[in-house]
């Protein structure tokens, strides 16, 4: 995740500093993070979690704050097909994300990585619609796939 939100200096807030803050990891759990993450890749976040250092539900809250964008299970909506429509299965596989609801040419669009600009792009002119994008865990939207996608 690149952007975020600033700190009293002006700078944008790194995840690991939004956990620590908050006193959700120690120094040494982020510094072994970091160093998994750049030897193997991945999200920090999902490391974290795996290393068995913090609950995904905490790092979730973090990605609230640190991108200002919302949290939904989504896992517990009945979503239209009409809008699983927009988006095919292998793509919401694929890309961890899951459409929720459309309102005129706004896509509310549940994603693992709400910063991805990229994909957004890509999922906007697949639709014809903006991106409005949501944050939720991995597991709630492999859920949900798993439960609209028949």
């Amino acid at each position: 995740m690149s952007e975020g939100d600033k700190n009293i200096t002006g700078k944008k807030r790194f995840l690991g500093e939004i956990l620590l803050e908050r006193k959700k990891i120690t120094l040494d759990q982020l510094e072994l993070a970091l160093r998994t993450q750049r030897r193997e890749g991945g999200y920090l976040g999902e490391i974290l979690v795996g290393f068995g250092f913090i609950e995904e539900q905490e790092v979730i809250a973090a990605l609230v704050i640190q991108c200002h964008l919302p949290y939904i299970a989504v896992d517990r909506y009945e979503i239209n097909r009409d809008v699983l429509a927009l988006v095919p299965k292998e793509l919401a596989c694929r890309c961890c994300i899951m459409p929720l609801d459309r309102v005129g040419d706004v896509l509310s669009l549940v994603m693992l990585d709400p910063l991805d600009m990229v994909l957004r792009a890509d999922v906007g002119q697949r639709t014809n619609c903006r991106v409005a994008p949501f944050i939720s865990t991995r597991r709630e939207i492999e859920k949900a796939i798993s439960q609209c996608y028949r």
